[in-house]
């Protein structure tokens, strides 16, 4: 998804999975929600490996947009790529595909692709949380080739 002139990603993680039935509607077709799920997961994946501890709690979506190009279907084996296209004072920028495997004779597609923001909040204090800067550990960890 990402511009041939653009930067490389700051980061990337991949994962494989399967399209399960509580996944799908009645005929055995994702829901759109799906795709939010795979590519949750494979954030918590990244954050994981980079050892973000209490990321989430603190780095709400605060922009999500995806386009949808082709079903997934019950039983079917999926790959998510998710990337770090964007790391700046407070927000982050991710780019994802999600892509269906083979299945029953059918080619390998792209079933959506697209990107969200998530901003790092404060939320130690009383009021609404605030955006902050990224602390500085995690960006290290994140620009950690």
């Amino acid at each position: 998804m990402t511009d041939q002139s653009a930067p490389p990603p700051v980061a990337t993680a991949q994962a494989r999975s399967r399209i399960e039935w509580v996944d799908t509607d009645a005929a055995g077709i994702y829901h759109n929600s799906t795709v939010t799920r795979l590519v949750e997961s494979v954030e918590a994946q990244l954050v994981r490996e980079r050892g973000l501890d209490g990321y989430f709690p603190v780095a709400p979506r605060v922009r999500f947009e995806a386009d949808f190009e082709a079903p997934l279907y019950f039983g079917q084996e999926v790959t998510t790529t998710l990337s770090v296209t964007n790391l700046g004072r407070s927000s982050m920028t991710f780019e994802f595909e999600v892509w269906g495997e083979e299945f029953e004779g059918a080619p390998r597609a792209r079933a959506a692709r697209g990107r969200y923001v998530t901003v790092h909040l404060d939320r130690s204090g009383p009021g609404p949380a605030r955006s902050t800067p990224w602390p500085p550990d995690w960006v290290e960890r994140l620009t950690r080739r």
